[in-house]
């Protein structure tokens, strides 16, 4: 019989909001949580940079401190919860910890599509578990959903918006008629948005969170320089407004992964899209995130709800903890790996090289109003193999720069960059063009 434990214990790594989340979520909910666990469960110490500042929330029994080693040689500690963030420390007490025979639970998005590999070659040797709810979509249920809830599925796609701030801005644009610097900082003022946006508002936040999900839902390792990227700068209301004006789309910023016909290649890219007004995605507005999946059997399911936040993420934390504790309260913990991820016999499909990738487009030019500047652009397209689909341009005085709209049929992101760089050489086209993918089927 597996040896049985009377009560579980875990450390946090991390006491900032997601930590005094934790914390406050176990004590308020303790009964529910422990009925569910099936043993009593105690938060035993966490580990913080700074002894001074207040911990509000946390319970005068947590042991506070400073020093890795007191939790990572403390036998009777089961769990490890990572919430502090970043690449370092947090990647190396993770392997510090899974060395030590400790279970993970983690909200690191960053250090898993990094270290995906390095974590579960590691965690498989050691026979520990490695759960992850919380690093992608806050406190939706999608990882263990797709992971176990669809385990029977070929995933065939997944179209999601998993970027808070990158979606409450395109919101603020799209609803609330506010310019793209309006909107950001208004994200910024809520909290939503860090003073420096970047990782944001490029997708690199994104990034991470898609190759997650790309790894665990295709049985291949995606690495964040597979992925396609491009962020929502230089978008403008007017582009959204002329998007569903002339095409009955809304702007969001989707992170893609798919399996193409015929060869079975996976193409991932994170990038700003129109998407039908009646798509599923298409009303996740302001900080919501939500992920669409198509598995071969069941067909599309949606995951929707609250992407960020210290009580939403610690949902998907204290989540991970009762699946972890479950299994170190009967004994059977790290015997059959949470992920089914084996590094060496992982299938080795082909990722798609950025530039192969095929789309839709709809961009924007900024031409010279002037006779022959149109024809000039069509004939751009022309060369480098793109069909026009519609051209859509507001009327402006003679001589003044207007804002053409092109959306074409389906081409290579090589086309289109290769057409880009030839447009703007046109002495009617001015610098500055704007691509966005157009997911809408062809006629």
């Amino acid at each position: 019989m597996p040896k049985t434990k009377k009560h579980v214990t875990f450390a946090l790594l991390g006491l900032g909001t997601v930590g005094v989340a934790v914390a406050e979520l176990l004590e308020k909910n303790r009964q529910l949580i422990e009925s569910r666990i099936g043993a009593p469960l105690e938060l035993k110490a966490a580990l913080v940079r700074d002894l001074k500042k207040d911990r509000g929330g946390v319970p005068a029994s947590v042991r506070v401190t400073t020093d890795p080693a007191s939790i990572m040689d403390d036998i009777d500690i089961d769990i490890v919860v990572e919430v502090m963030g970043g690449f370092e420390p947090a990647y190396a007490l993770m392997r510090r910890a899974i060395e030590a025979g400790k279970h993970i639970v983690t909200a690191n998005k960053a250090v898993l599509a990094k270290h995906w590999n390095e974590i579960f070659e590691l965690a498989h040797a050691k026979s520990v578990d490695v759960y992850m709810e919380a690093s992608v979509g806050g406190g939706i249920p999608c990882v263990q959903a797709i992971n176990d809830g669809l385990a029977a599925n070929r995933i065939e796609r997944i179209t999601a918006i998993i970027n808070g701030t990158t979606n409450y801005i395109l919101t603020g644009m799209a609803s609330h008629g506010k310019s793209f610097d309006k909107a950001l900082k208004d994200a910024q003022a809520k909290g939503y948005a860090e003073a420096d946006p970047s990782f944001d508002i490029d997708g690199m936040d994104a990034c991470h969170k898609l190759a997650i999900l790309g790894s665990i839902s295709f049985d291949q390792r995606v690495r964040i320089e597979d992925v396609h990227l491009q962020g929502i700068r230089g978008i403008t209301k007017q582009d959204i407004d002329i998007a569903r004006q002339e095409m009955g789309c809304v702007v969001k910023h989707l992170a893609m992964a798919r399996t193409r016909p015929g060869d079975g290649a996976l193409e991932v890219q994170v990038v700003p899209c129109l998407l039908p007004i009646d798509h599923l995605l298409a009303r996740v507005d302001g900080v919501n995130n939500g992920i669409l999946v198509k598995g071969d059997a069941v067909g599309e399911v949606l995951f929707s709800g609250r992407g960020a936040g210290g009580l939403p993420t610690a949902s998907a934390v204290i989540s991970d903890i009762i699946y972890v504790a479950r299994n170190v309260a009967v004994g059977v913990a790290g015997r059959v790996p949470s992920i089914p991820y084996d590094v060496e016999k992982v299938q080795n499909r082909h990722i798609v090289p950025a530039g192969e990738i095929k789309n839709r487009f709809f961009v924007r030019l900024t031409a010279v109003d002037q006779p022959g500047a149109l024809a000039a652009i069509a004939r751009v397209f022309a060369d480098h193999g793109i069909s026009i689909s519609s051209v859509a341009q507001n009327e402006k005085e003679k001589g003044s720069t207007v804002p053409v709209y092109v959306s074409t049929y389906q081409a290579s992101e090589k086309a289109m960059r290769d057409a880009v760089e030839s447009l703007e050489k046109l002495s009617s086209v001015k610098p500055g063009t704007l691509v966005m993918r157009l997911e809408v089927p062809e006629a």
